[in-house]
């Protein structure tokens, strides 16, 4: 594959960095997108599709995408239109996505709005934790993982968030009662620093988890949805969330290797499967009319 060839895109409120990893023309080009986790976490990933056009970013206000607008929030709207923009100045029409976590929720409300730009989206533990049964108990243990790191700081924030993505099964009544982990369990600092700005904590947490997806305009598109699941993490919270929107759409979960991480290779210190799971996305892909040679 050769190196990615790295540019830049005024969109409304921010500026994108986004890279571009040329391959044979014949396929769609491969978007593969996290939120908050930018292009670098898609590196060993990428590595598995020399033979499609690779396209990665660093979603608003994470990594070198600056904010421009001052904003404390981001809403998946907000990175919807950002995604639609970024398939424009790509230029290569009709795009494949491979979405993880907040990615895939951001993904989601792309497909809802704008069909025609996506021929598959392949919805990786999307944290729909609006559709799930235990909606109200889900979405305020949510809300206390946001509001322990406005009172606390980042350590004790991510720590409650490190909880609650953990969590297996069900999140109970009594939840956000019990009390906090110790973020120095976690190599967390124990000290507040007074920063507020964290993208995932501060910037996108709420309204990643708490959005109400139009499940009927997602049944009527005309994109090919595939929500898959990490074989690791049955019961935790972003594995049920895609089971859930799974159920609404009205397909099956596909599930993948790994856990949530399972396509990282090392970076930000998680290593999953990469090379199992890279194989299962060319897999789906190729269910779709992609069929290209397996890659050794």
């Amino acid at each position: 594959m050769t190196e990615p060839v790295t540019r830049t895109l005024e969109v409304p409120g921010a500026v994108l960095t986004y890279d571009v990893r040329p391959g044979p023309s014949g396929s769609p080009v491969l978007l593969l997108i996290g939120s908050p986790m930018g292009a670098a976490g898609f590196g060993t990933l990428a590595t598995y599709f020399p033979d499609r056009t690779v396209v990665t970013y660093d979603p608003r206000g994470a990594e070198r995408s600056l904010r421009t607008d001052g904003a404390t929030e981001t809403t998946p709207e907000e990175h919807a239109d950002d995604l639609s923009r970024l398939i424009d100045a790509v230029g290569a029409g009709q795009v494949d996505v491979f979405a993880s976590s907040g990615g895939a929720v951001n993904a989601l409300v792309l497909v809802a709005r704008q069909p025609e730009q996506v021929r598959t989206l392949v919805a990786h533990e999307p944290p729909a934790i609006a559709a799930l049964p235990d909606r109200e108990t889900a979405l305020a243990a949510s809300r206390h993982v946001h509001e322990v790191y406005q009172r606390s700081g980042m350590g004790a924030g991510m720590a409650e968030f490190i909880r609650l993505v953990g969590h297996r099964g069900p999140v109970p009544a009594d939840y956000t009662e019990q009390p906090g982990p110790d973020p120095a369990a976690f190599g967390l600092p124990t000290e507040d620093d007074g920063s507020r700005d964290d993208v995932l904590l501060g910037q996108n947490m709420l309204s990643c988890t708490h959005h109400e997806h139009d499940f009927d305009a997602l049944r009527a598109a005309s994109t090919r949805i595939v929500v898959v699941v990490g074989a690791g993490s049955t019961g935790q919270l972003a594995r049920r969330g895609g089971e859930a929107v799974a159920e609404r759409i009205g397909t099956a979960p596909v599930e993948f290797p790994g856990d949530h991480g399972g396509f990282m290779g090392g970076e930000y210190g998680q290593t999953g499967e990469p090379e199992a799971f890279a194989a299962a996305l060319r897999t789906v892909l190729a269910d779709a009319g992609d069929r290209v040679p397996a890659q050794g």
